[in-house]
């Protein structure tokens, strides 16, 4: 009996890794995809290196090789893989529960700064467009602007005298009498956050509730091969 849920546990803990690892390996993907074809780092320029093509891209390769040490440790029984996996998992538990209360202790402050950030890169492509030239940060306005119907940071008067065309509400914009979104970015952006809220707080739970059963797995599973020695026969 013991033995067949030891099976049952091994093929478990071999299926829902590669699950992950192939998971893994698209969120990777589309990070490469996002990077090759996509600008928006511009928005916010402090960290325009943890942009989301980055983030995803960094994000794939960790779900993927992790994922991979668990399958490869229960597939072939090795205390050294399964321990390993163990503990890069808790540690990824770790990092999301720090960041979690970082986000609810400074919610303010990253509130701040996130304006601070958006007005300083809405005047930089302000300042470089006065000549028709098109920029990265025009181009990643002009992404925000058309997806989320809105214009500028609170307002179309951020933009002062050269709003852009991703600002017009038909088109093509009519030159002569073009009309604006009315709505910033800046409270679109918050709204969608909200809205979204709920969605992302269970994918969390989701997430956390997967890795507390995959350390508990590793666990079990590393316990069981120290004590038979060599591991037990299929």
């Amino acid at each position: 009996m013991v033995q067949n849920c030891l099976k049952c546990l091994k093929y478990t803990m071999c299926m829902v890794n590669f699950l992950c690892f192939m998971c893994g390996t698209a969120v990777f993907g589309f990070g490469v995809f996002l990077m090759l074809n996509t600008k928006v780092s511009a928005l916010i320029p402090t960290l325009s290196t943890l942009n989301l093509a980055n983030t995803l891209f960094i994000t794939g390769i960790i779900i993927t090789c992790v994922s991979f040490l668990g399958f490869l440790g229960a597939l072939k029984e090795n205390r050294c893989l399964l321990i390993t996996f163990f503990i890069l998992l808790f540690i990824l538990m770790l990092v999301e529960l720090t960041v979690a209360c970082l986000l609810l202790v400074y919610e303010k402050e990253i509130d701040r700064f996130l304006e601070k950030d958006l007005t300083e890169s809405l005047g930089k492509s302000r300042e470089l467009t006065k000549g028709g030239n098109s920029t990265k940060n025009t181009d990643d306005w002009d992404v925000i602007q058309v997806t989320f119907q809105c214009c500028g940071i609170h307002n179309t008067s951020d933009w002062k005298d050269k709003v852009p065309p991703s600002c017009c509400r038909e088109s093509p914009c009519d030159p002569k009498k073009p009309v604006y979104w009315k709505a910033g970015c800046y409270n679109k952006l918050k709204v969608w956050f909200e809205e979204n809220f709920l969605v992302t707080g269970v994918g969390v739970i989701v997430l956390c509730i997967i890795e507390v059963l995959g350390t508990c797995f590793s666990m079990t599973l590393f316990c069981h091969i120290s004590r038979s020695g060599l591991g037990y026969k299929l």
